[in-house]
């Protein structure tokens, strides 16, 4: 595959914006960031031009982009360390070592939408599969044809926020008791009509909220990220920048959440009879709320259109 055919697959988004907010805590001498979803490489690509003496540890659990992304690198390729694992292993991986900066880019990526046969597209026939990493061992279709109703109705309306969960998981159920659901196009059929007519008239597909669900659910992203996300702030040096861009309202709000909580004064520890001193804070929020892309951007790139970018910076060490 050409570089310029990598290139017309992924667009990185927000990426003057990720470069601006990057930019105080990389003008260095020898600065060292983490990209968490390397995927194609789109904004360590921009972010190695911009800053020439930048090194990158890039995560990727799918190991076909990382080869992708080696490729597309070109000559920047010796000014990046590769990491075939979750990025909730990034403790593990720094073994002490200090970053000036972490992008987390949420979500699915690119190569994984492109790729029909990786079945996370509700548009285009493939096997019920999902998986970010081939060699894991959960797939959707064995979500949608072994989970039980309650289940299923926990991943739906939790994860894909799917006000018709409870419909759409007894239609799945009573599908699978005739035959197995295995195909993508055949879900994205069952749970069109599983939603009335009048609420499928907006919103865009009806099948995106569970195809959303079963994703992360096969993935298991959101704890994966609850996790991560406290072990990259702990590994920034004092002005260094967490910069965070998710597409839809759990990965925000874990994000969020997070943020605040190291951003918080506390006056004194729940239960204890006496006032103590006010803890510093180690972090400031450096966005006060979460930014989204402009119109012409997502004119650009349809895969701005949802998302929200939060940064923070530290600026103490926690006692």
């Amino acid at each position: 595959m050409t570089e310029k055919s990598l290139e017309e697959q992924h667009i990185p988004v927000m990426r003057d914006r990720i470069l601006e907010m990057f930019s105080p805590a990389l003008i260095v001498s020898e600065p060292l960031m983490i990209d968490a979803t390397l995927g194609l490489a789109g904004h360590s690509l921009a972010l190695l031009n911009e800053f020439p003496n930048l090194k990158i540890i890039a995560f990727d659990r799918d190991p076909i982009a990382l080869e992708r992304a080696k490729q597309r690198l070109g000559s920047l390729v010796n000014r990046v360390e590769f990491v075939n694992k979750n990025y909730d292993q990034i403790e593990n991986v720094l073994s002490g070592r200090k970053i000036n900066g972490v992008l987390f880019d949420l979500g699915v990526s690119s190569i994984q939408l492109d790729e029909i046969s990786r079945g996370f597209s509700y548009s285009q026939d493939a096997p019920l599969d999902m998986r970010m990493n081939e060699n894991d061992s959960l797939t959707a279709s064995e979500i949608v044809n072994t989970y039980e109703l309650k289940d299923l109705n926990y991943i739906l309306s939790t994860f894909g926020e799917e006000k018709f969960a409870n419909r759409i998981s007894k239609n799945i159920i009573a599908a699978r008791n005739i035959n197995p659901l295995n195909s993508t196009l055949e879900l994205a059929e069952l749970v069109k009509n599983s939603i009335p007519a009048a609420t499928r008239r907006t919103g865009g597909n009806p099948a995106k909220r569970t195809f959303q669900a079963i994703r992360i659910a096969v993935n298991d992203e959101l704890q994966i990220l609850e996790s991560a996300i406290p072990q990259a702030m702990a590994a920034l040096v004092v002005s260094g920048r967490i910069v965070v861009l998710s597409y839809h309202s759990l990965e925000d709000r874990i994000v969020k959440n997070a943020f605040r909580k190291e951003s918080s004064i506390i006056d004194s520890l729940p239960g204890l009879p006496v006032f103590l001193p006010k803890n510093i804070a180690t972090f400031e929020l450096i966005t006060k709320k979460a930014e989204q892309a402009g119109k012409e951007e997502i004119e650009n790139n349809p895969r701005a259109t949802s998302v929200r970018l939060r940064v923070a910076q530290r600026i103490a060490v926690a006692a």
